[in-house]
């Protein structure tokens, strides 16, 4: 009979000689954090449990989105379309209209205030199918170059405003700054100007960390194809606001942008005229220029999808637990024994019996 040790080996993978070294394991160190024994919730989904939660999910989320579309329902919003208004009628060609300078592009038109309207008011301006997420257009800019006067001959990735015909640098360079909107608003009410306010409608943010003040436009608006607006050469680009809030790009194709505020109260069925330039170019793509005042309220600007949103999941939550309240009633199903749960069970070896 061939004996039980003769033809195996050590049992630390050796070949049985003192001098060969061991083999090292690769099985990890024994903790509760390897073997996943660390203490977790583990919730039973009873009947009674999950009816509860939905019930307190429906009871938050309906009042948050009742309080949303109130507060959405008090902002009063006056929308007004000029792109097509502002042409004069007898242009059959817009896109030749908009691009010959030498045609005055003056405009006036008349607001009505619907409901009572409280400072502050606020001016925007609204653009359709204007694609700012557009990959190479949002690339288009140079960030070192916008924060730092000793970079300003930085142009990459500001493809194709990177420089002049004769290669000087473009300060801001890039599409996005290029196509810097460029019409203008002022407003009378009962014969009296009303004073837009410019300051503070950018964030602080970008103001003090993304746009130097020691930074200057240089050779802005003219490379091969005029854009939109110009810059002031004299002033920082930590001062240019209309240029750091259209530089914080829109995620959708539809965006509004701040322009200003109007710090006078206007009431009901008051009139204000409004004269604009309708300077900028959105005939080439299809689009539309609309201008928006409104108020605000604690909730921001006029918003009901945030509260429809709630209410929608809220009201779901309901009619789930009240569905489920229905079934457990109808046609009852008998729960398990916990004491079979994995975590009630004792560990190997270990049983009391």
């Amino acid at each position: 009979m061939m004996n039980s040790n003769s033809g195996a080996g050590p049992s630390n993978g050796g070949s049985g000689d003192g001098d060969t070294p061991r083999r090292t394991s690769r099985k990890p160190k024994y903790s509760k954090f390897t073997q996943q024994e660390l203490p977790a919730c583990k919730p039973i989904l009873t009947p009674k449990w999950v009816i509860s939660v939905f019930v307190l999910v429906g009871a938050i989320f309906v009042p948050i989105g009742v309080a949303a579309l109130l507060a959405s329902d008090k902002v009063v919003e006056i929308v007004d379309r000029y792109d097509d208004a502002c042409v004069p009628p007898n242009v059959t060609d817009k896109l030749a209209y908009i691009q010959n300078a030498t045609t005055p592009k003056t405009c006036q038109r008349t607001l009505t205030v619907t409901k009572d309207m409280k400072q502050p008011i606020f001016v925007y301006y609204q653009l359709n199918n204007f694609y700012q997420n557009h990959r190479r257009y949002v690339k288009s800019r140079n960030d070192a170059q916008l924060s730092d006067a000793s970079k300003a001959n930085e142009t990459a990735l500001c493809d194709p405003e990177k420089t002049t015909k004769d290669g000087v640098p473009i300060v801001p360079c890039g599409l996005i700054a290029w196509s810097l909107f460029n019409d203008t608003y002022s407003f009378k009410h009962n014969s009296k100007n009303l004073t837009v306010d410019k300051n503070d409608i950018s964030w602080k943010s970008d103001r003090e960390h993304k746009f130097g003040s020691d930074v200057f436009p240089k050779n802005f608006q003219k490379g091969p194809l005029i854009g939109g607006k110009s810059l002031n050469e004299s002033k920082p680009l930590s001062e240019q606001e209309d240029l750091i809030v259209w530089m914080r790009t829109a995620a959708l194709p539809t965006f509004r942008k701040l322009y200003g505020r109007i710090y006078v109260d206007l009431k009901e069925n008051d009139t204000i005229t409004v004269t604009l330039e309708n300077n900028y170019n959105t005939y080439s793509f299809g689009g539309k220029k609309k201008l928006v005042l409104s108020t605000s309220t604690w909730l921001g600007g006029k918003n009901d999808f945030l509260g429809l949103a709630y209410l929608t999941v809220g009201g779901l939550c309901f009619f789930l637990a009240f569905a489920f309240t229905l079934l457990y009633l109808i046609k009852p199903r008998k729960l398990g024994d916990n004491n079979y749960l994995s975590w009630n069970k004792h560990p190997a070896g270990h049983a009391g019996h």
